[in-house]
């Protein structure tokens, strides 16, 4: 497996060869832009984030939406990535990027291969964060993520993207 990242044009090949939706392509396009300007606020307050792995990361994390719109499209990405060689911190921002994260209980109920499905690092972070901040491709208030999620009785999403909002804002402020 190559561990070099791919460049952001190889990036935006790979979600047309997997014969992704405009549609998807574009809200990914919108989500990678946004987790930038985190990534961005990140490193101006003096921490060290990878501007590259979370650029092609976020621009990746829903390929799996070329084969499925469910929940599972995190795991099926994560095979994409797999198979086009992908290195690993790739990988996990696209299994991790979902509902601000999945436990071990609901990957269990999902029949999802035992893994880690919440996300871990900084970046796997801000790619998730960023998502739950896109609509399609408009931004939208968190509030709006957090209600919805709640609305579909996932409270436990709910509260992970809640966490997630409270950690990203702690270490930026509320400048997004």
């Amino acid at each position: 497996m190559s561990k070099k990242l791919p460049s952001r044009e190889q990036a935006l090949k790979l979600l047309h060869e997997s014969q992704c939706s405009v549609k998807v392509i574009k809200h990914c396009r919108a989500v990678t832009k946004l987790a930038l300007e985190i990534a961005e606020a990140c490193r101006e307050k003096g921490l060290n984030i990878d501007l590259e792995l979370v650029e092609i990361g976020a621009l990746l994390h829903d390929v799996g939406r070329s084969k499925t719109h469910t929940v599972n499209h995190a795991v099926v990405g994560a095979e994409i990535a797999k198979s086009a060689g992908l290195p690993e911190p790739v990988i996990s921002i696209i299994k991790r990027h979902v509902g601000g994260g999945i436990s071990v209980s609901e990957a269990e109920k999902l029949g999802w291969p035992k893994d880690v499905y919440v996300p871990i690092t900084l970046e796997e972070k801000i790619v998730s964060y960023a998502d739950k901040l896109i609509e399609g491709s408009k931004r939208v208030p968190i509030e709006m993520a957090i209600e919805k999620l709640s609305r579909e009785l996932k409270g436990d999403a709910a509260e992970r993207v809640r966490k997630l909002r409270k950690e990203i804002t702690g270490l930026v402020g509320d400048c997004l």
